[in-house]
């Protein structure tokens, strides 16, 4: 009994102890439990997250944005007013390339050991006429020695570097639009041009330059804007990324969409300011004046006119910029509904912009067109593309184009209007002009430049070769010529 009992005592202390220790643990995780809502809760108030989640998530939102901001706005130099993506500054180096290649072409003379103009001072003025459609190089240039004054800004995408290790990209300042429109032909006694010396010229100075030696030309950008320019050098210098108007001179290997940038043409009408015309209001349906016999790809506009020339109501008649045309040229597109940019000896033309400018609804009929800023635009909103086999159908366009509606075309020209602004060259250039979106295109490019660098770099401990820049085969186009 006695041993029993001793043995029932020992249970019950057992069990008592038992109790006791979950007892003390449940008192400390309460005591735990209360101590970290008291500190919890006067944070969770804050925003009101027991009553409205949507409000705490509102909350962080609106810190990350003006945050975000404010970082944007640190990296571009302004006040943090910007746009709230993160805008990085391209930094390009350019050459000091002696006057003969940009602007001496002008007729502008170096004071002192400078090369370029004090552009505080004075700004060579760049000729008219259909120069002006091809001056690219021009606004660009400007735009690098205007960065050297203005700084980084919230437009500014392009800034000048004087260290070509600091830069994304190198900047050939060769004028070579203009170089063709001055110095393509043949004077007395010459056996080539001196369009021909000044390309030659270029790339001996170029293939001797560090940057080019360092990644075969491939971070380097050339513009060569008019058709016919860089005839000669463009085989040479093809790794570099080209600005051109299209590829229809180019065969794939020298130039393509997935290396080069297509650039606008400057338009040579003016533009329609202040246009409160209406569709009732512009009386011409279809418009168009210009060259009507073309070689190659230009065949589609005589076929086009047989088609069109009687129909009511259709402009289409040949034109040149001679006795006037511009202003006629100007006067029929602020007339008209509808704008016909038709393939000539290249795919693109300078029509479609001067019907951007217009406010003329373009009718794009040219199936090798490369459109500018396309990542960005859709130009679907504000023209109307039409295959060549579906446009020589007959009745085919002519019943297109009529059936557009007063609604349809008056969003179309609507849009034209807010996307005008990325076809203009100004200097100094402004928000989302022509100059900056291309520096733009030009910076979206640059990570798979990098990569191209970087993968031909793997080896370079092993051998002295940085980039493979033997010319694939060049087969010259028919339309060459």
């Amino acid at each position: 009994m006695v041993e029993r009992s001793s043995s029932s005592s020992s249970a019950s202390l057992g069990i008592f102890h038992c109790r006791n220790t979950l007892f003390c643990w449940f008192t400390i995780t309460s005591f735990l439990f209360l101590l970290s809502w008291f500190f919890v809760l006067p944070s969770t108030a804050r925003y009101r997250l027991l009553l409205s989640p949507s409000s705490h998530i509102l909350s962080n939102n609106v810190g990350f944005l003006n945050q975000t901001r404010n970082v944007a706005g640190r990296d571009c130099g302004g006040g943090g007013g910007g746009g709230v993506e993160k805008k990085r500054v391209l930094k390009v180096f350019m050459y000091d390339l002696p006057p003969e290649f940009h602007f001496g072409i002008l007729d502008w003379k170096p004071e002192g050991s400078s090369v370029w103009p004090d552009i505080r001072k004075n700004v060579p003025v760049y000729p008219g006429g259909l120069n002006l459609q091809h001056s690219i190089e021009y606004w660009l240039t400007l735009d690098l020695l205007f960065s050297e004054y203005s700084g980084v800004t919230s437009s500014r995408f392009a800034l000048r570097v004087k260290n070509s290790s600091e830069a994304d990209v190198i900047f050939v300042p060769f004028f070579s639009s203009l170089s063709f429109n001055r110095f393509s032909r043949l004077r007395k006694q010459e056996r080539s041009s001196h369009d021909k010396f000044t390309q030659d010229k270029l790339v001996k100075y170029l293939e001797g330059q560090d940057e080019w030696k360092r990644s075969g030309g491939v971070d380097h950008i050339i513009i060569a804007h008019h058709p016919n320019s860089l005839l000669y050098a463009r085989n040479q210098l093809w790794p570099a990324m080209f600005i051109l108007s299209d590829f229809g001179r180019y065969p794939p290997s020298i130039a393509n969409v997935q290396k080069d940038v297509i650039a606008p043409y400057r338009h040579v009408i003016k533009s329609f300011d202040n246009d409160t015309s209406t569709f009732d209001s512009r009386p011409i349906l279809l418009y168009f004046q210009g060259a009507i016999y073309r070689k190659d790809g230009g065949v589609i506009r005589q076929e086009l006119f047989y088609l069109l020339k009687d129909e009511k109501d259709v402009h289409f008649t040949f034109g040149s910029i001679q006795h006037g045309g511009v202003n006629n040229a100007t006067q029929g597109m602020h007339s008209s509904k509808f704008c016909l940019n038709i393939a000539g000896d290249t795919p693109s033309s300078n029509r479609l912009f001067d019907a951007i400018a217009s406010h003329c609804v373009p009718v794009i009929i040219s199936d090798e067109i490369e459109l500018p800023f396309e990542d960005v635009l859709d130009y679907s909103e504000f023209c109307i593309l039409v295959r060549n086999s579906d446009a020589v159908k007959e009745k085919y366009l002519i019943n297109l184009i009529r059936g557009i509606t007063k609604e349809q075309w008056t969003r179309m020209w609507t849009k034209l209007q807010e996307v005008e602004k990325y076809f203009e060259y100004r200097y100094p250039s402004r928000d989302d002009d022509a100059v900056q979106m291309i520096w733009q295109t030009i910076a979206h490019k640059v990570p798979a430049i990098k990569l191209k660098l970087h993968r031909s770099r793997r080896y370079s401990r092993r051998t002295n070769i940085s980039i493979d820049t033997t010319p694939p085969h060049f087969m010259v186009p028919n339309n060459f010529w």
